[in-house]
């Protein structure tokens, strides 16, 4: 036994790595020149050490989700977590996952249900983590949003066209903030028009405001006006959006945390009387009326979430 888990160890030990040099292949590559295809311009020796960097299951299933049109969604919450992987080799990284937490499962509880839970844990973490980055940065694009309009505004003031006070915010704005308008400064100099890359930044960073921002500048590059009274009246309409959102954010912690809990606390003792008591629980997996209980079980829990959910979500 004690051989068997030495091995399940170094198994998860290598694949670790190889997920970390999976996910790290394309860190030196920027998703501005993955979208306009710099790649295959390149020149022969940059073509040599991108052949090398090549990932075959990644290749692999880049292919194969490419002639039957998927994956576009999942490239697109890449994008918005600002990932620079490819969709193949987040799929890679998935299956090594799966793999690894089937057998680690296996060889530790030489149970089909502890198995299948961990094979479904590592199938559904990559996918959360990737929420959680895109959650997290679109959050922190938000409350920069405001800041950096009125870094436009006083530039425009000083004679400054669109252009260059985009380019101003790049350069005196942090992240993530200053790397979307930077990929919008870098897409017009290549040749895309201002809408078109204007839009790209909103396909990666989907906010309200945002589209508020970009709805502002397209009806003035069409009509003309004043943009700078404009861009100022929507600072301030984002700040108190802002404002308030985080005082419905702290009433309203207290029904989230309770609708957390809630949620959790069946399936938490439903796992910890499982580990404890296996064949007391067990009657729930193979007699049908189990069956109908678990379902009943989870539909209550999923409809109780979302009520609680709807709830405490409030729009501004």
């Amino acid at each position: 036994m004690g051989l068997w888990v030495l091995v399940v160890l170094a198994a998860a030990g290598l694949g670790t790595v190889l997920v970390g040099l999976l996910l790290s292949r394309r860190a030196s590559r920027t998703l501005l020149d993955e979208r306009l295809g710099l790649a295959g311009q390149a020149a022969p020796a940059q073509a040599e050490v991108a052949t090398a960097r090549k990932s075959p299951l990644g290749d692999a299933l880049n292919r194969v989700l490419a002639k039957r049109g998927l994956g576009a969604d999942l490239a697109t919450q890449l994008a918005r977590a600002d990932l620079k992987i490819t969709v193949g080799e987040f799929m890679a990284a998935t299956i090594i996952l799966v793999v690894l937490a089937g057998a680690v499962a296996f060889f530790l509880k030489r149970d089909i249900l502890v198995t299948a839970g961990a094979c479904l844990a590592g199938f559904l973490a990559p996918r959360f983590y990737v929420g959680m980055l895109r959650n997290r940065r679109l959050k922190a694009y938000n409350d920069q949003l405001a800041d950096s309009i009125n870094l436009m505004v006083n530039g425009i003031r000083a004679g400054y066209s669109i252009l260059q006070a985009m380019e101003a915010v790049s350069r005196d704005m942090g992240p993530p903030i200053s790397v979307e308008f930077r990929r919008v400064v870098q897409e017009v100099q290549l040749g895309l028009p201002v809408e078109l890359a204007l839009n790209n930044m909103l396909r990666r960073v989907p906010s309200a405001d945002l589209d508020m921002l970009i709805t502002a500048i397209n009806v003035q590059r069409e009509v003309g006006g004043n943009l700078a009274e404009v861009l100022d009246s929507i600072s301030y309409t984002i700040r108190d959006r802002v404002r308030i959102q985080g005082d419905i954010h702290a009433l309203t912690a207290y029904g989230r945390g309770a609708g957390n809990m809630l949620s959790a606390i069946p399936v938490i003792l439903s796992i910890v009387i499982y580990l404890i008591n296996p064949k007391f629980i067990s009657l729930l997996f193979v007699h049908p009326c189990g069956w109908i209980m678990i379902g009943v079980a989870v539909l209550g829990i999923v409809v109780g979430y979302l009520v609680i959910r709807k709830i405490v979500n409030i729009d501004v």
